[in-house]
């Protein structure tokens, strides 16, 4: 280790220590003992601060987002922008440098990674997307995708059960450019990790398939440097587990009063006095900037030589190079939205059937789509047929196979997307989106365009009963900012929703059917605008009837009950309410007049929310308690999900005066 190693390192210990107590809030441990980790991974990583969002960088994912100081000093010493006033403002309101990392805040931020071990498994996925288009674009002597994903996690990471589900994913596909590296530093919140973590973390790692290392002081720069090395040459995923110990050099060192609370003004000074650093408050010699920007230079010139690859493969492999641009930029063929198979659907249906047929025809527009199941893939109807399995010896595949790993698959769909490129899917029943919600938060909280395909989206499951009949899901989705929840009635309304997501950069759920459903004359494009009319009578109409996804059948059938009894019906069907409540409200008035308040709505699902589009005088026919086990027929009508409890419910208001 060089002298200048040395006082950088200190460097980046006091600027965070310092921080945190301005802030009077943070998590000054890991920050400071994992310092000289984080300072080797990127004196060794490949990355430009100038041009931050080169595709052939290096990416690094802090999975122990508490750290975030850590990672703040990094991107303000090697000129990402963060600069000493952003320090300064650490946890402050509209900061750069928020509690915990988030992507699209803080230029440098490969992702946001909040809760534990999801930073983990979204590297996974960026070396998942990395050796996919390695396999697709790279040539002899063309390492185009060539780049290392490096991971730094904690104690906390590897407790969480996300970390086994994508370190065994990992493994079973050989991701090799996987350096995941460990900060071993045995204290949690609560005290020493022994009090509840005492497994062999290595002997699990080899038996997942992965190479581990080992560093036993994490303040040697030099074996931590020799370990990255090591770990560069391994066709398998690394793991390295590195010896620290938080709040290292201070007189909280080993303990756990230094994960999640301040040191102290008083321990800052002795933490100073431990390392010879006599300046000032958030004051940094010339000398370190230097060695900082000399470092990165080397950066730049790696961009130079990749850049200069670049144009020898556009002459070489033309066709090639076009694809890869248009891939990256994420071009879509105009074509596509005019595809007339995209709708062409008549008879019985069901919607998971249409989402796959779809999802197929969009395979052949969007070179970049990949995906897959959690180990349900013929059952969501989610493969892409034709196409080849993303496998450990074939990594162009693009059906992936998730294993049953629902939450990993997620994550990792989240990686794959921010990686670039790359647009990612996965799919699995509509009940165990409750495993998949924590990283369908991070898609919305990120605006990544990751879709989630649910099926067997009802008590239309029937004999499967209770634990696999989604009931609170849609409310639970539909209450996430950022979520555009998708419940087409039919092949149709599955088509526009598709579409629609296509220029969403948000993500977007498919909530599909198990049961076959009619197709709609009324049925189109207008679903696109998330609610629309399906049926107006002429004159006012005596009620409206409101309906997503297999319910549309029965407001159909209500309203032919209603039209005996001489009443008129408006029929509206609202597949996805966060797209009708961004329309003006011209067009919701339109749909949904205001002075008309007798309003039927109906939905084999929680009630929760649709008040918004019933009012206080309106009905909403739901569910607001568990399944049962039964033929679909049957429980649907146990529960009263019928046409004919729509039309009772619809002639009580219209009677009401």
């Amino acid at each position: 280790m060089t002298s200048i190693d040395k006082i950088s390192v200190a460097a980046m210990r006091v600027l965070a220590a310092e921080a945190i107590q301005k802030a009077k809030s943070g998590h000054p441990g890991m920050a400071i003992g994992a310092a000289p980790v984080a300072y080797a991974i990127w004196k060794s990583m490949r990355h430009t601060p100038k041009t931050p969002d080169w595709v052939g960088r290096d990416r690094f994912v802090l999975s122990a987002g508490h750290a975030s100081m850590l990672e703040y000093t990094l991107l303000h010493f090697y000129g990402y922008g963060i600069t000493m006033e952003d320090i300064k403002n650490f946890r402050q309101l509209n900061s750069k440098t928020p509690g915990h990392p988030e992507y699209g805040q803080t230029v440098g931020v490969e992702a946001s990674t909040g809760p534990l071990g999801q930073g983990f498994a979204m590297a996974v996925g960026m070396a998942a997307a990395r050796a996919h288009l390695a396999a697709r674009f790279n040539r002899e002597g063309y390492p185009i995708f060539d780049n290392y994903t490096y991971v730094l996690l904690g104690d906390g990471c590897m407790m969480e059960g996300i970390s086994y589900e994508a370190a065994s994913f990992a493994g079973a596909m050989k991701l090799d450019h996987l350096i995941a590296v460990y900060d071993s530093n045995h204290i949690t919140i609560e005290g020493s990790t022994d009090i509840t973590f005492t497994e062999n973390v290595a002997a699990r790692f080899v038996s997942c398939g992965w190479k581990v290392i080992t560093v036993a002081d994490g303040n040697d720069i030099d074996a931590m440097e020799k370990a990255l090395s090591v770990a560069r040459g391994s066709d398998a995923p690394v793991l390295i587990i590195v010896e620290t110990k938080i709040a290292n050099g201070t007189p909280l060192e080993g303990s756990n009063k230094a994960h999640g609370a301040p040191l102290g003004e008083e321990n800052i000074r002795v933490m100073k006095e431990n390392y010879g650093w006599e300046h000032e408050p958030f004051t940094i010699p010339q000398e370190i900037y230097d060695n900082f920007e000399a470092i990165a230079k080397q950066g730049e010139a790696k961009k130079a030589s990749w850049d200069s690859m670049m144009k020898s493969y556009a002459s070489d492999y033309p066709d090639e190079y076009m694809l890869m641009m248009d891939m990256l930029g994420g071009k879509v063929d105009e074509k596509l939205f005019l595809d007339e198979s995209l709708t062409a659907f008549e008879g019985s249906v069901s919607t998971r059937s249409a989402s796959g047929k779809i999802l197929n025809i969009l395979a052949g527009y969007l070179p970049g789509l990949i995906g897959g199941s959690a180990d349900l893939g013929s059952s969501n109807v989610s493969e892409l047929k034709g196409y080849a399995d993303f496998s450990s010896d074939d990594k162009s595949g693009r059906n992936i196979h998730f294993g049953v790993r629902e939450l990993a698959m997620a994550a990792i769909c989240n990686g794959i997307t921010l990686f670039g490129g790359l647009r990612s899917y996965c799919a699995t029943f509509f009940v165990f989106s409750d495993y998949v919600k924590p990283a369908l938060r991070l898609s919305a909280l990120m605006g990544l365009p990751v879709t989630y395909i649910f099926t067997h989206d009802s008590i239309g499951v029937g004999e499967d009963g209770p634990t696999h009949q989604p009931i609170e899901q849609l409310a639970a989705l539909r209450a996430t900012p950022g979520v555009y929840t998708f419940r087409p009635a039919d092949g149709k309304e599955m088509a526009a929703a598709y579409l629609t997501g296509l220029k969403l950069k948000a993500p977007m759920a498919i909530v599909a059917s198990r049961q076959n459903l009619p197709t709609y004359e009324d049925t189109g494009a207008e679903a696109s605008r998330g609610g629309y009319v399906l049926r107006r009578p002429k004159g006012e109409p005596d009620v409206l009837l409101i309906a997503s996804g297999s319910e549309v059948q029965l407001i159909y059938k209500a309203a032919d009950i209603l039209a005996v009894q001489g009443y008129t019906a408006q029929l509206v069907s609202m597949p996805c309410m966060e797209l009708f409540e961004e329309q003006d409200e011209a067009y919701k008035e339109s749909v949904l007049p205001k002075h008309i308040a007798k309003r039927v709505a109906c939905e084999a699902a929680a009630t929760f929310g649709w008040e918004r589009y019933t009012g206080i005088g309106g009905k909403v026919i739901g569910i607001d308690r568990f399944g049962t086990s039964a033929p679909a027929d049957k429980v649907f009508a146990e529960y009263d999900i019928t046409a004919e409890h729509i039309a009772r419910a619809a002639l009580e208001l219209i009677r009401e005066n």
